[in-house]
């Protein structure tokens, strides 16, 4: 495993302190991962509503995409 070294704001150690005061985290290194995960979670999900309004909003294309880079 890798370790990085980042500042934190005292505002952003009490948080990370109080995940592993309240079990939700085992140390504070685990505080930060669940946090990163959890923002890697956010990005995927943004994505993904990403692309589902943009086939709501018919920018999607179908068919054989071969056939389709040939047209454009």
């Amino acid at each position: 495993m890798i370790t990085i070294s980042v500042p934190v704001t005292a505002t952003q150690e009490r948080f990370i302190k109080s995940l592993v005061r309240s079990g939700r985290a085992a140390n504070k290194a685990h505080a930060v991962r669940l946090g990163i995960d959890a923002l890697a979670g956010d990005t995927a999900f943004s994505s993904l509503q990403r692309s589902l309004q943009e086939a709501r909003d018919g920018k999607v294309v179908y068919g054989n995409s071969r056939e389709l880079i040939k047209k454009f």
